[in-house]
């Protein structure tokens, strides 16, 4: 039966979507078109930014489009976890450090923490800043790095921002992350993941501030490697099986 156009390329994108990627050759069998159809079908859904075409089919841009969470909403998720893991990073920062606090709202539990007399806080995020400009005073310096807006993370990230970190360097860095898998620790996207990048490069000591909610989860890009950090600040208890797969990678503070 041959379909009118409009209800192929819906099915089309039903079918990638449901299925992540999908095959010209399946296509051409489920719907009963001929290759050539196909092929113009997936050049127009890809004009559309439904799919990107792969050799010999095609793959859903759905499958990389986690929904990101906004940072109020991720403030109520976990909240004792993030306040636990938040105390015990506050317990490495001394006074005199130079630091750099990450986006995040694990790390915006940390800000809270804070209560050094002599720190010099450096940050991207909005929220994070916020918090520490009611503890500033003359011996607790706080910076807060511009740039360009993301909305969701309420970070500044960007050639703008880079170009100050480029400058910059840090005692330690505290930072958090959308997902750990496979040794590798991921956001959602590769502006955030370069500013990120480049301040973990400028600090001695690096902290990775994450609850055992984002063990073994996954997001869009990875921007550094466990066994590059110092230590991983989290409320995975020994017993977990996932704490195994963390261990060989990197210290545990839990």
């Amino acid at each position: 039966s041959n379909m009118k156009k409009r209800e192929r390329l819906e099915e089309i994108t039903r079918l990638v979507n449901q299925k992540g990627t999908i095959r010209v050759s399946d296509i051409v069998k489920l719907l009963n078109v001929t290759d050539m159809t196909v092929r113009r079908d997936l050049v127009e859904l890809e004009e559309q930014g439904v799919l990107t075409k792969i050799h010999g089919g095609a793959r859903s841009n759905k499958a990389f489009q986690y929904r990101e969470y906004s940072h109020a909403e991720k403030h109520i998720q976990n909240k004792e976890a993030k306040q636990a893991i938040a105390s015990k990073a506050a317990q490495l920062i001394e006074d005199g450090d130079t630091i750099f606090l990450g986006p995040g709202t694990t790390v915006a539990f940390l800000a809270e923490a804070l209560n050094n007399q002599r720190l010099t806080v450096i940050t991207n995020c909005m929220p994070v800043f916020t918090l520490l400009m009611a503890k500033k005073t003359e011996d607790f310096q706080v910076f807060l790095l511009g740039g360009e807006y993301r909305q969701v993370t309420e970070a500044f990230v960007g050639e703008i921002t880079n170009t100050s970190l480029e400058k910059l360097r840090f005692s330690k860095m505290f930072f958090s992350g959308n997902g750990v898998r496979d040794g590798e620790v991921m956001t959602s996207t590769l502006a955030e993941a370069y500013t990120q990048n480049l301040a973990l490069k400028h600090s001695l000591e690096k902290y990775l501030l994450l609850d055992s909610s984002k063990i073994g989860k996954d997001d869009f890009t990875s921007f550094c490697k466990l066994r590059d950090l110092t230590a991983l600040i989290t409320d995975v208890k020994t017993e977990d099986e996932n704490y195994r797969s963390l261990e060989p990678e990197i210290e545990i503070i839990n």
